[in-house]
């Protein structure tokens, strides 16, 4: 069986023999470059199926070994990992934005280094998988799309990202360069108002996409998306879809569907906010969470995203919820929120 080729960029002579050292006792094969530009002629060269890189080096940095590998279609989607002696929100965000898939800080001990490099190439792996399958549920939006075959060429270039709980996809403000579909999980979305308080302003799930309205209203996302559950995300360049809503009337019909269904939504949410009683907005968010959990009545979700979605401080939230479990309508565990009701708690909404 032929052996899995990773190569290692690193100027520092120990760290980079004791990493190949590791490797090859794992039964790796390894390759090795002492800076940013041979390490790019030799992933060209060999094209190994990982790739361990530093972020400071002499000649090209990791950022631009990560930059000029993206832009070749040889290279583009073998997983890369930066290695680094420090790791801050602002570098992580930097990498993860360029396409990196993890991170190692200095120093790490074998079992972090073999666990790093094992669940990449099995992430690899299923990817192959689930580009088959993701493709045909990411078509459901072009059905019947003479851009159809535009728009899968595209996907098979990018790469399926997965993100965990508490992530922040892009924050308001930040450039608007594409449009976003889940594959699983679910995101948030979020505007914060001139006095620290978080307003929710939509819940996505499998299936849909988020970041539609920042692309036709400007260059800039017009809210904060952060993951809610872990997901798998697949994303669309701006320039895809600007060339397809120019091309193709269908393609843009069905964007702008989903953007009527959008302002629709936060029509109803202003309504709530302006006309309802907190136990009728709290209703409203449980239920509205439950169609987003159709195979259980249960669901994970804090005091904090219940108040952003509901519009109302946490000590309502509390108080509403401990009402509504003395009344037999919900139950509640920790984050973990169950409905008996849900007829009496549809009534309540209504």
């Amino acid at each position: 069986m032929e052996k899995t080729h990773i190569l290692i960029i690193e100027d520092n002579d120990d760290i980079r023999e004791s990493t190949a050292e590791i490797l090859e006792l794992a039964n790796y094969k390894v390759l090795q470059a002492s800076n940013g530009k041979s390490g790019v002629e030799l992933a060209i060269k060999h094209i190994p199926e990982l790739i361990l890189c530093d972020i400071m080096m002499p000649e090209l940095d990791g950022y631009g070994v990560l930059h000029l590998l993206s832009k070749r279609e040889d290279t583009a989607l073998i997983p890369f990992i930066f290695i680094t002696a420090k790791a801050d929100r602002v570098e992580i965000r930097k990498g993860i934005e360029m396409g990196a898939d993890d991170y190692l800080t200095k120093p790490f001990d074998d079992i972090e280094l073999l666990n790093a490099i094992e669940t990449r190439l099995r992430k690899k792996e299923r990817q192959k998988k689930l580009y088959s399958t993701n493709l045909d549920q990411i078509t459901h939006l072009f059905e019947s799309s003479k851009g159809l075959d535009e728009l899968k060429k595209s996907f098979d270039e990018r790469k399926i990202k997965s993100y965990k709980k508490k992530q922040v996809i892009y924050d308001e403000g930040d450039a608007a360069n594409a449009v976003y579909l889940i594959l699983s999980g679910s995101v948030k979305t979020t505007k914060m108002t001139i006095d620290g308080k978080e307003l929710m302003t939509g819940i996505h799930g499998p299936e849909e996409y988020f970041g539609i309205t920042s692309l036709f209203v400007g260059n800039v996302y017009k809210e904060t998306a952060e993951v809610l559950e872990d997901c798998t995300l697949c994303s669309v360049p701006k320039t895809v879809i600007d060339q397809l809503l120019y091309k193709y009337p269908d393609v843009a019909e069905k964007f702008i569907k989903i953007l009527a269904q959008n302002v629709i939504s936060h029509e109803e949410q202003l309504l709530q906010l302006a006309y309802f009683s907190v136990r009728k907005r709290m209703a409203e968010v449980l239920i509205r969470l439950q169609t987003k959990h159709p195979d259980t009545n249960s669901f994970d979700v804090s005091r904090e995203n219940l108040a952003s979605m509901a519009g109302m401080a946490i000590e309502t939230v509390s108080r509403i919820l401990s009402d509504f479990k003395d009344e037999g309508l919900i139950d509640r565990n920790a984050s973990k929120i169950a409905i008996l009701d849900a007829v009496r708690l549809q009534k309540l909404k209504n």
